[in-house]
């Protein structure tokens, strides 16, 4: 039987004075009410009610359980109301992890935002290329590209991800511009290392069907920052996230190619061990986030300078 359960109940005796009242208001049988008094006294090996024909009273060591369990009735419904109204004044530590490049454009900026209106949270950020186990390392949540693939935890999409494959005017002025995938063979590709899809080699859509088409190329680099600078410097071609280099497409520094061919978006997902009791400083920052990347105006070079900006 649950303890709570038989301290509830034997304060609810001893408030109302008798076994029947106290059945009553909380509808169930007397009989009920009298296995859970004796359940308790056996489980402490005390006596803690002495029953006459006429009522019942407390013993001392009843009269100090008394107390002791209004105590702590009454601080587990206090925690309880401040958890489930939480919405007001969520508190505690959030740990987040986020890719560098993405985390670095798309998340840190919006931390203090988050802090400024909810002061009583803190919040530690780690930006990193590697898959980080949200579980084993103990992170709240996690900020991830691409298709989900881990079963143990529980993904929310906050938004597309739109891929293009790019390069400087300078690289197509001197190399020529790729017509089609098969185009690629002859182009220098710069690789993000050999991790996630690019290993496999990038998504096209042709023919109506999704193709990994393998490139090859004399760089390649696990750090995206420095993959953009690249393809920025006219080195080669590269497959980046439309987040990274729409401003750059925006004003000239890169033109895209291959578009017809693009495969569809896949996702930016919030990720977090699971959902059910997701803590409330959890849930209000990825509301956050997708509330932000949500807005038509948001992944405009334009919104991205604001965001960045304040």
């Amino acid at each position: 039987m649950d303890k709570f359960k038989q301290l509830e109940s034997f304060v609810a005796v001893a408030t109302l004075g008798s076994l029947s009242a106290a059945a009553r208001a909380e509808g169930i049988a007397p009989a009920m009410m009298g296995r859970r008094i004796s359940s308790l006294e056996a489980r402490l090996g005390i006596k803690l009610l002495l029953r006459s024909t006429r009522r019942l009273s407390l013993t001392s060591e009843g009269s100090e359980l008394f107390e002791e369990a209004q105590r702590i009735l009454r601080e587990l419904n206090d925690a309880e109301t401040r958890i489930s109204q939480g919405s007001i004044k969520p508190s505690g530590h959030l740990r987040i992890s986020a890719p560098a490049g993405f985390g670095r454009r798309h998340v840190a900026p919006l931390v203090p935002e988050f802090i400024a209106a909810y002061p009583d949270v803190t919040i530690t950020l780690d930006l990193s290329d590697r898959l980080v186990d949200l579980i084993e390392e103990r992170y709240d949540c996690a900020i991830r590209l691409g298709e989900l693939d881990d079963s143990q935890i529980v993904g929310l999409r906050l938004a597309d991800n739109k891929r293009v494959i790019v390069a400087a005017p300078s690289y197509l002025q001197e190399y020529g511009r790729p017509n089609t995938p098969d185009d690629l063979a002859q182009h220098n590709c710069l690789s993000f290392g050999n991790q996630g899809n690019q290993a496999r080699g990038w998504l096209l859509k042709q023919d109506g069907e999704l193709r990994a088409v393998r490139v090859k190329g004399n760089m390649a680099c696990s750090d995206g920052s420095v993959l953009h600078q690249w393809t920025l410097a006219g080195i080669g071609l590269a497959w980046r996230s439309l987040w990274e280099v729409q401003e750059d497409l925006a004003e000239g520094r890169l033109v895209s190619v291959l578009d017809s061919y693009a495969a569809p978006a896949n996702g930016i997902f919030a990720m977090f061990p699971e959902r059910k009791h997701l803590p409330l400083r959890v849930r209000l920052f990825i509301d956050m986030l997708k509330a932000r990347y949500a807005s038509p105006d948001y992944w405009s070079p334009a919104g991205e300078k604001t965001t960045l900006a304040s």
